[in-house]
């Protein structure tokens, strides 16, 4: 008898695979809760998710209110949300690009305050990149150009707010925020985005030719062409006229 725990690519659904005398049984256990999670003050803070990785989660946690008896086959589901995220537009995707940033800022001041066990090993850890310093600056979204507007507010008000304080209510802020106010860091977010892919183009073509130097080495390059077609002609035209000479020296010797 041979059995083993998987969960087939579903977080929620497990499988008990049972083999007796070479059959295969399958046994089907809906997990109702949420994994155990670390809650004392050392637990290290859960990672922060991408704008994706909110979409997914909204269209899971919508299927489950529309069709709660449903076993859903996680390889095929996020199969169609992948091909519904490439079809959305950057208006459509907003609101999960807010919610990302909300949770990076929100992972960053825990990471701020968070201190690793002693003894515990650091896995996966990958290389850090060195950066350009010559590099653009990134772009800022919505929310953090709200945030550097807003963050002195929150502080001179509540000057015994910690970081994680601070960026809980400027969450808070930005959800309750009328829409007009959004309209504004949107739009300069917009500008900030149009710097960024303009500095990007500019040092990602910093080195190499400008089209008026392209077309000048190219001119320059039909030139050298010319100039060397130009000399072989002459050497051929040489060359014709010698052979006539030696031609006219061969007649007269013959005529003697």
């Amino acid at each position: 008898m041979k059995f083993c725990l998987t969960n087939r690519n579903n977080i929620d659904d497990f499988f008990l695979l049972l083999s007796i005398n070479n059959n295969m049984y399958i046994f089907l256990f809906q997990n109702r809760g949420k994994m155990p999670r670390g809650k004392g003050t050392d637990a290290k803070p859960r990672g922060r998710m991408t704008a994706y990785a909110f979409f997914v989660q909204t269209c899971r946690e919508e299927h489950k209110k529309k069709h709660p008896d449903e076993n859903v086959i996680f390889a095929e589901f996020s199969k169609k949300c992948a091909e519904r995220w490439k079809t959305m537009n950057e208006k459509e995707k907003k609101r999960f690009h807010e919610m990302a940033d909300k949770d990076k800022l929100r992972y960053d001041t825990e990471m701020q305050s968070y201190i690793p066990p002693k003894g515990e090993k650091v896995r996966g850890k990958k290389r850090k990149q060195i950066k350009d310093p010559n590099a653009p600056k990134r772009s800022l979204s919505a929310f953090f150009w709200f945030c550097n507007d807003e963050r002195g507010k929150v502080k001179a008000v509540n000057p015994e707010y910690g970081v994680g304080d601070v960026a809980k209510e400027l969450g808070k802020k930005w959800s309750d925020a009328d829409i007009t106010v959004k309209q504004k860091y949107e739009a300069m977010a917009e500008k900030d985005k149009a710097r960024y892919e303009r500095e990007m183009t500019e040092y990602k073509n910093k080195g190499k030719p400008t089209l008026l130097q392209q077309q000048q080495q190219h001119q320059m390059l039909v030139q050298q062409q010319q100039q060397i077609l130009a000399q072989q002609q002459q050497q051929q035209q040489m060359m014709a006229v010698k052979d006539e000479s030696d031609e006219d020296d061969d007649d007269e010797d013959d005529d003697e």
